[in-house]
């Protein structure tokens, strides 16, 4: 099958990678010829170009650009493809997407792979990204079965766990294991940094371990990722934070009150319940 990558960052050259291990043929467009270079100097992909035009033999097209661009991108896209092809995009946030673009183009469907670094670019693209984890699909009535199908197949070639769900529904879940961890990192960091003694701030920069490097993590990641996920998930990540502040809140008061029995109590049910989200 001839399948195209339109953005050939992180996700977009993993995706290249494991196509091509299928057996696919791979074409890529990027905005930067430098990329287009590098992705078939790497064999990401089978053909890279600047030009959409690329893209009209593919039989499939993933979009892997950030947020903000899928829409105008694909609106960009489709005057170059047949009524045929199927589209489908990666993008973290699915409601404005689904909405805008079902109506634009028949075979389309959302879709988001639950995989990533904080490394970005092509040169940060690996191979098997995918194994072992979610992918979620997010199919509507409108949605031709035969798309569900041809996309389900393709995923499942990744080693994906292939989930659907409803655009809303996902975005609300994201929110809470996505986009609110990467809100309560950054603001984590701004804490530490707001230190006013340097001496305490050096020693705190000295000490930092592997609990601070594991909870500060994805708040130190890629900056325009992190904005496209409160801009275009806001109504569900504000959701996520105002619960998140009102557990925060709980904490503050059970320590202020030093009721040490109801924290130990809180933080055994926690433990317990961590296991439904990482196993």
């Amino acid at each position: 099958m001839k399948i195209g990558i339109l953005g050939l960052g992180l996700i977009g050259g993993c995706l290249g990678f494991d196509l091509r291990s299928q057996g696919h043929h791979v074409l890529g467009v990027s905005c930067r010829e430098s990329t287009c270079v590098r992705a078939v100097e790497i064999g990401s992909v089978d053909q890279a170009s600047l030009d959409l035009s690329l893209l009209a033999s593919a039989e499939v097209v993933f979009i892997c650009t950030p947020i903000g661009l899928i829409i105008p991108r694909i609106k960009e896209l489709i005057g170059y493809l047949p009524k045929t092809t199927i589209i489908t995009d990666v993008g973290s946030v699915k409601t404005p997407i689904v909405k805008a673009i079902s109506p634009l183009w028949e075979n389309f469907i959302g879709g988001h792979p639950m995989a990533g670094k904080t490394d970005v670019g092509i040169e940060s693209a690996q191979r098997n990204l995918f194994v072992n984890r979610p992918y979620v699909l997010t199919p509507i009535e409108t949605t031709a079965s035969h798309i569900v199908t041809i996309i389900e197949e393709i995923v499942r070639s990744l080693g994906s766990v292939v989930y659907h769900c409803q655009p809303e529904q996902h975005d609300q879940a994201v929110s809470w294991i996505s986009h609110l961890p990467v809100i309560v990192s950054a603001s984590l960091i701004a804490a530490c940094l707001s230190e006013t003694d340097p001496e305490i701030a050096k020693l705190a920069q000295n000490f930092a371990s592997s609990g601070f490097r594991d909870t500060s993590r994805v708040g130190g990641g890629n900056p325009e990722l992190g904005v496209m996920m409160a801009q275009y998930n806001r109504q569900a990540l504000l959701n996520s934070l105002y619960q998140y502040r009102e557990n925060l809140d709980e904490f503050i008061h059970i320590i202020e009150g030093e009721n040490w029995e109801l924290l130990a109590e809180k933080m055994k049910l926690n433990r317990q319940a961590l296991h439904n989200f990482l196993e």
